[in-house]
C-alpha cells in the first residue's frame, strides 16, 4: 500500500476493533531514513490510543490487542510501532 494511505488504514483497523475514544497516529518514517527496517518499504508509526477495551488490562495485553487489530498490516506495511495505549481516565 502507498505510504500516504497507511495512517488511514491503521486508523480504520483500530477503530473497527477497539472503538477508541481518542486516537492519534503519527508517521515517524522520516526519523528512520536509512535504517535497515526502512529499506523494505514498511513504515514506522506512533499510536496513542484511548479505549474502554483497555480497562483492567495490563500493558502487554493492551499492545497485543493493538497488534491483533492491525493484523496483516504488521506484516505488510508496518515495520515498527510505538504504542501508548490506555483506558479512559488514565494519564
Amino acid at each position: 500500500m502507498p505510504r500516504e494511505q497507511r495512517p488511514a488504514a491503521i486508523r480504520a483497523a483500530l477503530e473497527a476493533a477497539l472503538a477508541p475514544e481518542a486516537l492519534e497516529i503519527v508517521d515517524e518514517g522520516h526519523k528512520h531514513a536509512g535504517h535497515a527496517g526502512a529499506r523494505d518499504g514498511r513504515g514506522h508509526f506512533r499510536v496513542d490510543i484511548v479505549s474502554a477495551a483497555f480497562a483492567g488490562v495490563l500493558p502487554l495485553a493492551r499492545h497485543r490487542k493493538v497488534y491483533a487489530a492491525l493484523g496483516t498490516l504488521m506484516e505488510t506495511d508496518i515495520h515498527a510501532l510505538s504504542i501508548h495505549a490506555r483506558a479512559p481516565g488514565e494519564g
